[in-house]
């Protein structure tokens, strides 16, 4: 009897997400201060990884178009503009995304500004995601397994499904807690004032203002999407059980460095961090198996 999986890998590693999630919560309602008074301190590397450490994941997203895209061709012709449709969609995500959250460090790299550069400096810039991510879909094409195109159109569809469900949830829950940032409290005479644990919810307080969206972690949401990394193992060629595994440890050392950088850089406590991971991995885990619960291997 085959043992249950969940995203491609033993059970017992989707519960040992969930047992560190819970346990940096627990530590984080009692000490996310003076953890962030300790660890918290902007550096270059730590703005570059925040820049563009987002990148590995938003990569999942073209990964996915491609699993759609080939899916569908085995399925046939009658298929063939939907794998088009969806196979662009993937793509765009990630250059819709990447551009969103981190464009504007991109659009100072080719020197735009609002209303005084040429407006084509900032298509250059949205190009320079385009070029990014175009490799993405033009490899996996070529790499993944289509024996079973069934998996690939759950496996792709489970990625895009949940990665838009897991951020707008994400937004949500910021309106819903209006959390203070710790680089906005300790630019406050008396921080602690203004200090509130992710449990003392004061909704729709935030509003349009990024200094009250702290909880729980957008980028961690993010980060989170590498979970799926086994899934897209699972579907190209020559996979096994080891590959598959193998790939939920890169994710997890990604995750904990994500992690880390958004305390080392004042932008997130412990706690904002751990249910970041948390609620985005919880959505990951139960699309996907929705999805995949009825392919037969």
């Amino acid at each position: 009897m085959k043992k249950r999986t969940i995203m491609a890998v033993p059970e017992i590693c989707f519960w040992a997400v969930i047992i560190v999630c819970l346990t940096g919560i627990v530590i984080g309602s009692f000490w996310d201060y003076p953890i962030n008074a300790a660890l918290a301190n902007k550096t270059e590397i730590g703005s570059f990884f925040a820049t563009y450490g987002s990148y590995f994941s938003y990569c999942l997203y073209p990964a996915a178009g491609a699993c759609l895209f080939t899916g569908l061709k085995q399925k046939g012709k009658r298929y063939a503009l939907l794998a088009r449709v969806l196979l662009t969609l993937g793509f765009f995500m990630a250059v819709y995304y990447s551009n969103n959250y981190n464009g504007k460090a991109v659009r100072l790299l080719f020197q735009y500004t609002a209303g005084e550069s040429s407006p084509i400096l900032s298509v250059m810039s949205v190009l320079f995601w385009c070029v990014l991510y175009s490799w993405v879909p033009y490899v996996m094409i070529r790499i993944v397994d289509k024996q079973n195109p069934d998996k690939m159109i759950a496996v792709g569809a489970a990625i895009l499904i949940a990665g838009i469900a897991a951020d707008n949830v994400n937004l949500w829950l910021k309106q819903v807690a209006s959390r203070p940032r710790y680089k906005y409290l300790i630019t406050l005479d008396d921080p602690m004032k203004e200090y509130r644990n992710w449990w003392q919810m004061i909704p729709n307080l935030a509003g349009s203002d990024d200094n009250f969206k702290s909880w729980p972690s957008g980028n961690m949401t993010i980060a989170s999407m590498m979970f799926s990394l086994p899934m897209i193992a699972d579907v190209i060629k020559n996979r096994s059980d080891r590959k598959n595994v193998a790939c939920f440890i890169v994710a997890c050392i990604f995750v904990l460095i994500y992690g880390y950088n958004r305390i080392h850089m004042t932008n997130h406590f412990l706690s904002d961090v751990c249910f970041g991971t948390l609620i985005t991995y919880l959505i990951y885990a139960v699309i996907s198996t929705a999805f995949l619960h009825t392919i037969d291997e």
